[in-house]
């Protein structure tokens, strides 16, 4: 089965899983619980634990609930940024506290973490034993904990006079590389595979979530709005320390990193100085800056699956393909 068609069964699998075992009363809260997985998204990060799981030698059905818990997790994650960012629209809809209000939107949240544990606790009911259940609840906190520290870094980091490129790998390894790591490590867990082998996974994984997140910061500045379903120059509104402001803040001469500096994080820019900002960026070689940095951390995560020995050779060559959608992907 090509990756494609692969990625939607294990998508279908865990969204039933996440439908059958999210519900609840009041209804409006559900549904604002629930909106942003209603609204589709590339289920990568469950993908990435089934697949875990079959190279561990486990199957694809013990991971689900394992799948099900880190989806449920970043969905949370993501309802609270919106919050935190004041963004209108994620996949295409208008965000949780645009549609219930902000006071809702935290409450839906609370109410996600607190049902990724208990989709992961159902694996007791698929027969995985108890003290790997339990082990992938250490592992499920630790990335919980872990992607807080990066949201509150990615906050800081606009704070720092001199933020520099280590800055930014070690706020991204938190907030957004940390939960792919984490899902590998889960499925891997939930199989019982060997510590080494889940290390692999989780070192992999990590590498390829920080070229994803550098292919983010790229598709916010270059990407098209319908195909990523939310605003283009959202991150200089924000005023985020994106590896492409980072980037040009340190190649630019004096006019032009003052021009940057008076739209970053300026909410009322127009989009004429939006779009001439976008513009000083790409002309700095932020682009091909970051594009060669996305491609170093994928070869490292490629060269790590190198060494991965699996009898499921099928779900080891998709794991690959994970990592080459990660970084070439345009939404």
């Amino acid at each position: 089965m090509d990756l494609t068609s692969y990625a939607n069964v294990v998508a279908k699998k865990v969204e039933d899983f996440i439908y059958n075992n999210l519900k609840g009363y009041p209804q409006k809260l559900y549904e604002a619980s629930l909106h942003y997985i209603r609204a589709g998204g590339k289920r990568l990060r469950p993908l990435v634990v089934v697949l875990s799981s079959r190279i561990g030698g486990g199957s694809e059905e013990i991971a689900i609930p394992g799948a099900a818990a880190v989806e449920v997790l970043h969905t949370f994650t993501l309802v609270h940024d919106d919050i935190i960012d004041k963004d209108e629209f994620r996949r295409g809809v208008p965000t949780v506290h645009k549609l219930w209000g902000v006071e809702m939107g935290i409450i839906a949240g609370d109410l996600l973490f607190a049902y990724a544990y208990k989709c992961l606790l159902k694996a007791l009911e698929y027969s995985v034993p108890s003290e790997r259940v339990a082990k992938a609840l250490e592992a499920l906190t630790e990335a919980a904990i872990t992607v807080a520290e990066g949201q509150a870094l990615d906050m800081l980091l606009p704070e720092m006079e001199n933020a520099d490129i280590e800055d930014y790998i070690d706020m991204v390894s938190k907030k957004t590389a940390a939960l792919f790591a984490y899902s590998a490590k889960i499925g891997g867990i939930l199989a019982g595979a060997e510590e080494r082998l889940v290390s692999n996974l989780f070192n992999a994984m990590m590498n390829a979530g920080i070229a994803f997140q550098i292919r983010d910061d790229i598709l916010g500045l270059v990407g098209d709005e319908k195909t990523l379903g939310k605003p283009v120059y959202s991150d200089l509104r924000e005023g985020k320390r994106t590896i492409l402001v980072i980037y040009s803040l340190k190649n630019l001469d004096e006019g032009k990193k003052a021009k940057v500096l008076s739209v970053l994080g300026n909410r009322k820019a127009d989009i004429d100085s939006l779009k001439e900002v976008a513009q000083i960026i790409r002309e700095s070689g932020a682009i091909e800056y970051a594009d060669s940095l996305s491609e170093m951390y994928a070869s490292r995560a490629l060269e790590i699956v190198k060494s991965i020995d699996s009898n499921d050779r099928e779900a080891l060559e998709m794991f690959k393909e994970v990592i080459g959608f990660m970084i070439k992907r345009n939404y």
